[in-house]
């Protein structure tokens, strides 16, 4: 979270009514079990990291057609070959007391152990579309916390630069395999008969 900015409240849905939650007075209290109590009946992307729960800006349209033509494009492509790409919500566990929830997650398997049912314990690659709101949150933080979870390719999509950089890990840490502009196509190190050109990414629907 960002200092000096206020915690939201959580409007959660029950059986019968809403619930307005107050995250502010219990901020670095809340527990796991908590959080997932919290996301199982809310409609926000909700984050946890080590007791504080961080409620993401709801996406724009751009950032939802964007994420739609990746997620067709990769499951068109995994799909056939035995694998499984999800899109947001879903929990991702980094490690213990941190979840994240990327725009778009995916494994090679979809019988892979790591696909629990309430989270996912891991991922071969994920894709975060960066918000205006907060771009070092998916440029930075992010980028330390899936090489953290030690997920293989990591895919940042930048709308204002329509420009998609694609990070593979290494040794712990996220190397720049390419970074792609309008003209080009996207190469994947992970999925090497992938290749998306850029102007269908950032192209009006």
């Amino acid at each position: 979270m960002t200092a000096g900015l206020s915690v939201p409240r959580l409007r959660i849905a029950t059986e019968n009514d809403e619930t307005i939650v107050e995250l502010a007075p219990l901020q670095g209290l809340w527990t796991v079990e908590q959080y997932l109590a919290i996301t199982d009946q809310s409609r926000r992307l909700v984050e946890y990291v080590d007791g504080t729960i961080e409620v993401l800006p709801m996406p724009t349209d751009r950032h939802q057609v964007i994420s739609q033509t990746l997620f067709l494009i990769l499951h068109a492509h995994i799909h056939p070959r035995g694998g499984i790409v999800l899109y947001a919500p879903l929990r991702l566990r980094i490690r213990d007391g941190k979840f994240r929830e990327p725009d778009l997650v995916l494994v090679q398997r979809r019988d892979d152990p790591r696909r629990q049912p309430r989270y996912w314990m891991g991922a071969d690659l994920v894709v975060e579309i960066v918000s205006p709101d907060d771009p070092e949150r998916d440029t930075v933080v992010k980028r330390a916390d899936y090489a953290e979870a030690g997920i293989p390719e990591y895919w940042i999509v930048e709308p204002d630069a329509e420009r998609v950089v694609v990070l593979t890990l290494r040794d712990g840490v996220y190397h720049e395999a390419g970074a792609y502009r309008q003209g080009q196509q996207i190469r994947s190190v992970l999925l090497p008969e992938l290749a998306v050109p850029v102007q269908v990414i950032f192209a009006e629907p």
